[in-house]
């Protein structure tokens, strides 16, 4: 039986704005087979719900009167890696399948990788995905 911490509270979106909201929708279909559930506009923007394994990744473009900052790249230290800024580093998605397989088809499709595949604490196989937007996204094999 697990025990859930509040029960009245589900996950339901990751939201990021993008530069490009349709090439990166794109990306998440090409590269990980994401399907494209709404592509709408709101307070003046292009608004996209991506749907990826029953997440939810919400893209947007920039509204009238933002100047959005360029987001920080994903640096290496002694043994791990982070954006180095406060607020969101990543987020992640198992991934039920071969791993290795999967990273090989996206550096065959032009994917980079902050961090490459590699055993983590825990003994799972993970990596990080660049994505879109400086958008970083970690991968564990379950």
């Amino acid at each position: 039986m697990t025990n859930m911490s509040n029960p009245a509270f589900k996950f339901d979106h990751v939201h990021i704005i993008s530069e490009n909201p349709k090439a990166s929708a794109a990306w998440y279909v090409e590269m990980f087979g994401a399907t494209i559930a709404a592509d709408t506009v709101a307070r003046g923007a292009p608004q996209i719900f991506v749907d990826l394994g029953g997440t939810t990744i919400l893209i947007r473009g920039r509204r009238p009167g933002e100047a959005p900052a360029a987001a920080r790249p994903m640096q290496a230290y002694a043994d791990f890696s982070s954006h180095n800024a406060w607020g969101t580093d990543h987020f992640g998605f198992m991934y039920a399948g071969d791993l290795a397989a999967l990273c090989h088809g996206l550096r065959a499709k032009g994917v980079t990788f902050p961090v490459e595949l590699k055993q983590g604490v825990g003994g799972s196989l993970l990596c990080y995905v660049a994505a879109p937007d400086g958008v970083s996204i970690e991968l564990m094999q379950c």
